[in-house]
């Protein structure tokens, strides 16, 4: 650990150095890079400052324990465990310090929920997840802005998308996505028997217009009149906008504001999400290749829960966590499944970068 510091240490002091030359500070650019690089280094550096202290007074202590004044090595002795243990929690903290922050993880999240396998039943679970995580923004003082979506008479879904509005939001929401798959008997099963469905979640960092570059000559932008449930007309304009990423074939379609500008404006920050998503995605494949992945962030065909209504359990796959708290759960009460979820991928980014014992 204390090499890693005193690389840490070290390269603070080059980004310092860089900061007061007169070419960084004429280039914004530069300025802002080496600011950021210096912000985000500080307080590690702090940390391992105080670590490398005690580290050096627990080899002094541990020097005088080796010598023969008796008075001395029970003064030591009696300072030696504190500083230890001190020692051993600064090294966890610093641990979580070093870990490689994803920039997206202070993103606005953008979510989209859509009914899999399963018929209707598969669309009204997906409005019930929906339910769930609207709840659980409730609960952290979050808001939620609906961009898009596709309903069943019954109540349902086919598909909705939305943004989490919060920041940290996507690195919270980010390990939702994934099959989730309900087993239950459906309101219209006479019989009793228990039905198994499915609905895909995708959780995407909300992109803004500096994080991805649209080419408007590769969109294929499309205006039709929107239709509600079972697919009436209840637009006679064409507001309805439908756009075709033309290099990736991406499209998105939006038809639930009235206004042609509006559908437009949220097709263009699906589209970004979307774009982003696909590009971290590339990333991660090439990192992937080198070690192995415990709890998935982007594969949307990957069953990642079951929500077991007869035996009020959920389980989580991934990590082989089981709750028999199911109503709470879909009352919002996510937590308990996000937050093992997230110190489980943290083990596993320490165990990446070489720090785990």
């Amino acid at each position: 650990m204390r090499d890693k510091i005193e690389e840490v240490i070290k390269k603070f002091e080059k980004v310092s150095n860089k900061l007061t030359q007169q070419e960084v500070i004429n280039n914004p650019d530069k300025l802002k890079k080496y600011s950021q690089e210096h912000s985000k280094l500080e307080p590690i550096v702090e940390k391992g400052k105080k670590y490398i202290e005690i580290d050096e007074q627990i080899a002094e202590d541990k020097e005088v324990l080796q010598g023969s004044d008796d008075e001395l090595k029970e003064l030591v002795k009696s300072e030696l465990d504190d500083l230890i243990q001190e020692r051993e929690e600064l090294e966890e903290e610093i641990k979580y310090m070093l870990i490689p922050k994803d920039p997206s993880d202070n993103n606005n999240a953008m979510m989209e929920i859509r009914a899999g396998t399963g018929g209707d039943e598969a669309s009204l679970f997906a409005a019930d997840l929906y339910r769930m995580y609207s709840r659980y923004v409730e609960n952290k003082g979050w808001e939620i802005e609906e961009m898009s979506s596709s309903e069943i008479g019954l109540g349902g879904f086919k598909e909705i998308v939305f943004l989490v509005k919060g920041k940290g939001s996507y690195g919270t929401l980010k390990f939702e996505s994934g099959v989730h798959r309900v087993q239950r008997v459906p309101e219209t099963e006479t019989s009793g028997r228990i039905h198994t469905s499915a609905a895909t979640v995708a959780v995407l960092p909300e992109a803004k217009e500096v994080d991805i570059n649209i080419n408007k000559n590769d969109l294929k932008i499309d205006t039709f009149r929107a239709s509600g449930p079972g697919g009436q007309h209840v637009n006679k304009a064409d507001t309805a906008i439908r756009i075709v990423h033309k290099p990736t074939g991406l499209t998105v379609s939006c038809q639930d504001e009235k206004s042609q500008h509006k559908n437009k404006d949220r097709a263009m920050k699906i589209l970004r999400s979307r774009l982003l998503a696909k590009k971290k995605e590339e990333q991660q494949k090439k990192i992937d290749a080198k070690r192995k992945k415990m709890v998935g962030t982007g594969d949307r065909s990957a069953k990642i829960r079951t929500y077991n209504f007869p035996q009020g359990r959920v389980s989580d796959h991934r990590i082989e966590l089981t709750l028999y708290k199911l109503d709470q759960i879909m009352e919002g009460a996510l937590d308990q499944l996000i937050e093992p979820l997230q110190i489980e991928h943290n083990k596993e980014l320490l165990e990446s970068a070489g720090l785990q014992n």
